[in-house]
């Protein structure tokens, strides 16, 4: 909203770090403002209005504020920096670069700069004076990193512009006027490469037109076969304490189909987040043979942040990953853990007396989730590109409860479902993404069973849904078993059993720490799963359910050592031998 004379009030009331202002002018949802603290200014924001009064969460720890403590309102909303500098960066949830701050606890009413005001890029110009542009269009790039960074017209630009004048190949601040544009009304408007941008609004520089539906290979074999994720698409892991989502993140972010990875430690355990500032920065990157960090970007809430602030981070990261998704990149988005998030929400949303839903969560929690969520997708850019930002969310729910209204309302927004299972994690079976509770809505889609079909096999749905019933009638077998005994069973329940046990074994089993095994390329999953599910389908002849266990186990050693092995080596095709002949030994014809 736009004001002539920036708006102050006092502070009339203080609950925690929710404070209600009595302002003297208008004062606009989400806006920012500052809170003066003896000469420290504490940042806050608008989360409610209400006549005069407005409701501001602080940032900050509100100790030593006191009725009547003067506020000054910006006249903006919460809004980060975009321009070069921003990858590799250790930021918080407000993009303060943490890295900037000194002492082990931050000080209230420290603020630092995101981005480097003197640092020179060598910018190249890709237009040119005369040429009509619009929000979004590419008017330059420097190199950042390995990235080649897009400079473009800023966002909030509305209509059609001409460009005036543009500077020539050279180095230049992210502050230098490095183009003036000309309006519709002939008004010079200057273009550096930095512009800020709110981060609660969804940065919109797209077409709308049908969008793709293409597989984002991530290297993990039980979500790419058995419940795959597309490029642009939305997918969460449930998972209880231990049960491996961090490490599931770290294969994610190593080997996904992605150019830049976003980090969001929206709130999860000191110590956690400590392991991704210090680990982040080790990991090899696959793709480029270099460090990790350099196409990644971290936001973490800080301890000193109150809990109830910290949902800023989760917006934070999105805008940030909007932000590239408008250089034509793909974006990978993870988020650990939206619990925190949405207990955020919750605790905000008591303080404000507001009628509580299931678990005292707001009662608009699925709305507020799957508006966010909203924001991945594909998108087709004006110059014809494309770009997409792919999120995925990890959910701490208490006591492993997947019935709470957070998990509830995360499966309404995310297409795709990991839940990891207490039970796999204890008997180490990594990733422990069940394999019956787990889905993936895309293999519904009539446009993924077109891609699929020609770019993979006109089969492979059909062999994926053929596994997960392999799958779902083996675990019926092992409940059988267990209930009945080895013996009181007929041989085709162990048969079922352990045809299950093989592809859990081969397909759903993965070693994150082997060079070979950690990451399995789409066409070694193809071979691997058109091996296995002839195995399932072949008749075999036993004389007791005794001898069904030790050779199945034979079986999967064999796999096991070819999934340790370069694929179609020497080596490989050894154990493939060996393995057929094994097979052939009790295959009925």
């Amino acid at each position: 909203m736009a004001k002539n004379k920036l708006t102050t009030g006092k502070v009339q009331s203080i609950i925690s770090n929710l404070l209600i202002v009595e302002a003297d002018g208008p004062v606009s949802q989400n806006e920012i403002c500052y809170i003066n603290l003896s000469g420290v200014k504490l940042m806050a924001e608008v989360i409610k209005i209400n006549g005069n009064n407005a409701y501001v969460q602080v940032f900050e720890s509100t100790r030593g504020l006191k009725i009547g403590n003067s506020v000054e309102f910006t006249g903006h909303m919460l809004e980060v920096t975009l321009g070069p500098g921003i990858l590799s960066k250790n930021f918080d949830g407000l993009q303060n670069d943490l890295d900037k701050m000194e002492g082990v606890f931050l000080k209230r009413g420290d603020y630092t700069n995101p981005l480097e005001d003197d640092k020179l890029w060598e910018f190249k110009p890709l237009a040119k004076a005369g040429d009509k542009v619009a929000a979004g269009d590419w008017i330059g790039e420097v190199k950042e990193n390995w990235i080649h960074h897009k400079t473009m017209v800023p966002f909030k630009f509305t209509g059609s512009f001409t460009i005036k004048s543009i500077v020539s190949e050279g180095k230049y601040t992210i502050n230098d006027t490095i183009a003036v544009l000309s309006n519709e009304k002939n008004e010079d408007i200057p273009v550096a490469m930095a512009q800020k941008w709110p981060v609660r609004i969804p940065i919109r520089n797209y077409k709308s037109k049908p969008r793709p539906f293409k597989l984002m290979e991530t290297g993990v074999r039980t979500m790419d076969i058995l419940n795959p994720i597309v490029e642009g698409g939305t997918g969460f892991i449930p998972g209880p304490f231990g049960s491996g989502k961090t490490v599931l993140q770290h294969a994610l972010a190593k080997q996904a189909e992605a150019d830049l990875i976003v980090v969001a430690a929206c709130g999860e355990r000191a110590n956690e987040v400590v392991e991704i500032f210090k680990e982040y920065p080790e990991l090899d990157d696959p793709r480029t043979g270099r460090k990790l960090m350099e196409r990644t970007t971290i936001i973490a809430n800080t301890s000193n942040m109150p809990v109830a602030a910290r949902e800023a981070s989760v917006y934070t990261a999105m805008t940030i990953s909007e932000y590239y998704r408008a250089m034509g990149l793909k974006v990978l988005l993870l988020a650990d853990s939206t619990s925190r998030w949405a207990q955020a929400l919750r605790e905000m949303s008591n303080r404000m007396e507001e009628l509580p839903g299931p678990d005292a969560f707001p009662m608009d929690l699925s709305a507020i989730i799957s508006s966010f969520y909203a924001r991945a997708g594909y998108v087709y850019l004006n110059n014809g590109k494309t770009g997409s930002v792919t999120f995925i969310g990890t959910v701490s729910p208490a006591g492993g409860n997947l019935k709470e209204p957070v998990t509830e309302s995360t499966k309404k927004a995310a297409r795709c479902f990991y839940g990891l299972s207490q039970q796999r994690a204890d008997s180490k079976r990594y990733p422990a993404i069940d394999p019956i509770d787990s889905y993936s809505k895309y293999l519904e889609y009539t446009e993924f069973k077109e891609y699929i079909n020609k770019n993979f096999s006109s089969d492979w749905i059909e062999n994926v849904l053929y596994t997960k019933n392999i799958l779902l009638r083996g675990k019926e077998a092992y409940e059988q078993i267990n209930i009945l005994g080895d013996d009181g069973v007929p041989i085709n329940y162990h048969l079922n059993f352990w045809k299950s046990e093989v592809i859990d074994f081969v397909i759903l089993q993965q070693d994150a720490f082997d060079e070979v095994d950690a990451s399995t390329p789409i066409e070694r999953q193809k071979y691997m799963l058109k091996s296995i599910i002839n195995i399932c389908k072949n008749d075999y002849k036993f004389d007791s359910f005794e001898e069904v266990n030790p050779y199945f186990k034979k079986i999967i050693n064999f796999y096991k050592q070819m999934n340790y092995s370069e694929f179609q080596s020497d080596k490989f095709n050894g154990f493939k031998k060996e393995l057929n002949a094994t097979i052939e030994e009790r295959k009925i014809a």
